[in-house]
């Protein structure tokens, strides 16, 4: 069913069982106080679940590349030993596995960074110091030496991480390179140091070793690099000795969406396709390919030789097996929210998965067979709901899913229908099928009474939320006021002058919703953030205008302050500069006189305005559904509440569905 993703790669002296790179991300498992046991049954489960090649998160060569104080390094024979529970664990079913070294360069998050030049990131805390010649030979050391030691570990090969604006992309780039010594000035004199990491490299580890270089391919900054200079790093680096050049897109401190769920699938493959031509070395493209069926079609076109895909594998880590073994539609699909991978791991706190709570958590969170079934009723079929009933349905208890709506879904319903949102119609398409799947008996349009769930074992109420209702003069004017639930599951017509109350995630939503271009495809998203497909301009921008809506949105907030991020540390700022860019009024500090025939009436600072609004839609949070809460109370020991019901507050749904999987574990 997928030939060319399911193709063995041969690499010579080695074979890499099909196209499918696990690619880095770090976990927070790396410097887990329970040593590297926890990362090894990590990695395990992805092995096990049929990936070719796996990249670890990465490691520093030294103690001035960590990326923080206590970030993992990699430079010592006790690594290499205390590694060797890694390696054991993926080559015990099968897989290979690569160890990445990076050197932070200056954006490590401690006084001790260096970079090419003593240039401060715009991203950082602290000014790196300049390299001297002998710390930049004694760091080109320290990775030959990192990469021995990966061999000793038993590791198959090593990524060399030369991108995303890390210390090698600093040298290679004007932008953070203003040396005028031989490690400065000309292209050539630039890209040295990346070409004399590999070579030395090379010469530490034999010719039987994959090394992967992650070379930045699309800077997506300022002073980045052009794309005959790509082709020529390139053909440096296969001359090097690398076995495999791996793509990557953006400098971190790049202020355009790469890997968010706004970015289309696969909007980057064209990058490799070009680049792809001028070398002989397997190429790898990436960035936003979470299913079989992309990642085939992207193969297929000769995009690439490869796919890397990193987060699809904390959803699911059987996503190649269940490919395989033609059970694409049981794939639990990344929907690219990073709310509890790369929003967890940037407050230093350890990555998981909103649809996969058990991801980094393979050694605790375990789904084993109950030795007591049970009659359980789950009441609601939103994410949390249908969460804790196909496990339980797993475990062996026997399940009764009730929903008052014709369809299952829940909240994640209405998400879907946000623009660069229609990832979340996956997740609702797997739980559909793991329901069919598990046995979970499902009675849409049913009402579960009082008296139905006192016949049961055990009862959840995963009944949800509903918009919170707000005082303002004149509210319940139909005519002129709507709530977010109403307007996106009937499509309420709205006018061309709306003012949404409430900015939090929601309004931020509603507000993407209402101004977003009609036809949209992904020529139109690489135009409106800049980007430029021929690669001409250095980094590869291009000073697109901003493309203002046809509509006049106001979001609006009580309190002071930001307005319009939203939910969510990485992507919160894509949101505020996608409704800058499409000229939405944000405003912060208001209060909410009234609402008339003309429009909503406000002041912001004492001032009294007139938002001469069509439409004033209702974004104001929301509040816990608990039916017959009165009654509760004779449910004791057998009632749980999750989710929604449990807590309304911000719609968390990495909360719901990890409440719904550790009590479906524990029941």
């Amino acid at each position: 069913m997928y030939p060319n993703l399911l193709k063995p790669l041969d690499l010579g002296f080695t074979q890499i069982r099909n196209r499918v790179l696990m690619g880095s991300m770090h976990t927070g498992l790396e410097e887990h106080k329970e040593g590297l046991g926890k990362l090894a049954a990590f990695y395990a489960e992805r092995a096990k679940g049929g990936v070719g090649l796996i990249v670890t998160g990465g490691f520093s060569p030294n103690l001035r590349g960590r990326l923080t104080p206590f970030s993992a390094e990699f430079s010592k024979p006790k690594h290499a030993n205390a590694h060797k529970v890694v390696t054991d664990a993926v080559h015990q079913h099968g897989g290979k596995i690569a160890l990445q070294l990076l050197h932070a360069g200056r954006y490590a998050m401690h006084p001790f960074s260096q970079s090419a030049s003593a240039i401060k990131a715009p991203i950082a805390r602290f000014a790196p110091s300049e390299m001297s010649s002998r710390q930049i030979k004694n760091t080109i050391d320290a990775f030959a030496n990192s990469a021995s030691l990966a061999k000793t570990a038993g590791y198959d090969g090593v990524e060399v991480m030369g991108s995303e604006g890390y210390l090698i992309n600093q040298f290679i780039c004007k932008r953070t390179n203003m040396r005028y010594d031989e490690w400065g000035g000309n292209y050539e004199n630039r890209i040295r140091f990346p070409l004399e990491i590999v070579k030395s490299i090379r010469k530490a580890v034999g010719e039987e070793f994959i090394i992967i270089f992650r070379l930045s391919m699309l800077d997506l900054v300022e002073e980045g690099s052009t794309f005959d200079e790509v082709v020529l790093l390139a053909k440096e680096l296969e001359k090097a000795g690398v076995t495999i050049i791996n793509t990557g897109i953006g400098w971190h401190e790049a202020r355009i969406p790469t890997i968010a769920t706004q970015v289309p699938r696969g909007a980057f493959t064209w990058v490799t396709e070009k680049v792809r031509p001028h070398v002989n070395v397997p190429i790898v493209t990436c960035n936003r390919i979470n299913t079989p069926d992309e990642a085939e079609k992207i193969l297929s076109s000769g995009h690439a030789d490869m796919v890397s895909m990193a987060r699809p594998f904390l959803a699911d880590p059987e996503f190649v097996i269940k490919a395989e073994n033609q059970q694409s539609h049981l794939i639990n699909t990344c929907i690219g929210c990073n709310q509890a991978c790369l929003d967890n791991v940037f407050k230093g706190k350890r990555a998981s998965c909103l649809v996969n709570p058990l991801a980094c958590r393979e050694d605790e969170l375990k789904v084993t067979p109950s030795d007591r079934p049970k009659n359980i009723a789950v009441v609601g079929a939103g994410p949390a709901g249908m969460a804790c009933a196909t496990t339980l349905a797993k475990r062996g208890h026997h399940v009764d899913l009730f929903e008052r709506n014709d369809r299952i879904g829940g909240q994640f319903r209405l998400a879907m229908q946000i623009p660069g949102k229609e990832e979340f119609r996956e997740t609702i398409r797997y739980f559909a099928n793991l329901i069919d799947e598990t046995g979970v008996k499902l009675h849409l349009e049913t009402e579960a009474n009082f008296d139905l769930l006192t016949e049961y074992d055990e009862v959840v109420m995963a009944t949800g939320v509903e918009p919170r209702k707000v005082k303002i003069d004149s509210i319940d004017n139909p005519e002129k006021v709507v709530d977010y639930q109403t307007l996106i599951r009937d499509k309420t017509y709205v006018g061309n002058k709306i003012a949404i109350v409430g900015a939090g995630g929601i309004g931020v939503d509603v507000a993407t919703m209402l101004t977003e271009p009609t036809g949209h495809n992904l020529d139109d998203w690489l135009h409106e953030w800049g980007i430029d497909k021929e690669i001409s301009h250095p980094g590869g921008l291009y000073p697109y205008p901003d493309s203002l809506s046809d509509k006049e949105v106001w979001v609006l907030q009580r309190k002071k302050g930001r307005v319009g991020k939203g939910p969510g540390k990485t992507t919160g700022w894509i949101h505020k500069r996608t409704l800058e860019k499409r000229g939405v009024h944000l405003l912060g500090g208001v209060s909410y006189e009234k609402i008339d025939d003309q429009g909503l009436h406000i002041s912001v600072d004492g001032k009294e305005q007139l938002l001469e609004a069509d439409k004033v839609i209702i974004c104001a949070g929301q509040e816990s559904v608990r039916p017959f809460e009165d009654k509760w109370s004779q449910l004791e020991g057998m009632l749980h509440v999750i989710g929604g019901a449990d807590y309304a507050g911000e719609l968390d749904a990495v909360r719901a569905i990890r409440q719904g999987v550790e009590l479906a574990v524990k029941l």
